[in-house]
């Protein structure tokens, strides 16, 4: 391992996003909030980072994002599809209610923590394994002191995070996700230390309130007309 920094960065919002549904690996492009976002978030990233190197995930929604942010730092931006989002099968595209209805008792079990067994869900296992396996292979070819900026979606973003700190993605569950177009910085720990990565920010993103966050430029005028 050369690279000292790793950067998490999720992508923008999509229409999926603000309607609630789950994306999965469904390829959903940036909505106009996103596009907002992903600017925003490429100035502010850029002024406590220095990318070296930027690799996504190949679906639109990240592209997009790792593309705002390449141009905006004139670093070349490379795609691998190991990077996507959790797979969740027959869920993808639902809306909360439409998996209650079709599966209560898993569903139930999924919000208290437990996994879908019958949606045809990708295991939070083989999520971790392709995530480190495609970081770890980006960060080799990168120099001591360079950082290398990951662009990829929610769920993966938080299982990465759990197994390059030594965690076990099925059964260890505490990190929250990010917000769309926030990172989650992590340092490469001394040879031979265990973990070999350690968490130094999360969900780190624009110094915006929440809804105006979540509603993009135009939140005072969508919110006066409530």
């Amino acid at each position: 391992m050369s690279a000292r920094t790793l950067v998490l960065l999720r992508h923008g919002r999509t229409a999926y996003n603000a309607a609630g549904r789950l994306q999965g690996q469904v390829d959903i492009p940036l909505d106009d909030v996103g596009r907002w976002q992903a600017d925003e978030s490429a100035r502010a990233l850029l002024t406590r980072e220095t990318p070296t190197l930027i690799v996504t995930s190949d679906l639109g929604r990240a592209a997009d994002t790792a593309r705002v942010l390449g141009e905006a730092a004139g670093v070349r931006v490379v795609a691998d599809e190991r990077l996507r989002e959790r797979s969740f099968g027959a869920w993808e595209g639902m809306l909360r209610e439409e998996m209650l209805a079709g599966w209560p008792e898993e569903f139930a079990a999924w919000r208290k923590g437990e996994e879908p067994t019958t949606t045809g869900a990708e295991t939070r296992a083989a999520v971790g394994v392709r995530m480190v396996e495609a970081i770890e292979e980006h960060v080799a070819g990168l120099d001591a002191g360079e950082t290398l900026v990951v662009v990829s979606h929610g769920a993966a973003i938080s299982i990465a995070i759990t197994a390059l700190l030594g965690l076990d993605p099925d059964g260890w569950k505490g990190v929250q996700g990010a917000h769309n177009a926030h990172w989650s910085v992590l340092q490469a720990s001394g040879a031979g230390a265990v973990p070999a990565w350690r968490l130094a920010a999360h969900n780190i993103g624009p110094d915006f309130a929440p809804d105006h966050w979540a509603a993009g430029p135009d939140w005072q005028s969508a919110a006066s007309s409530v």
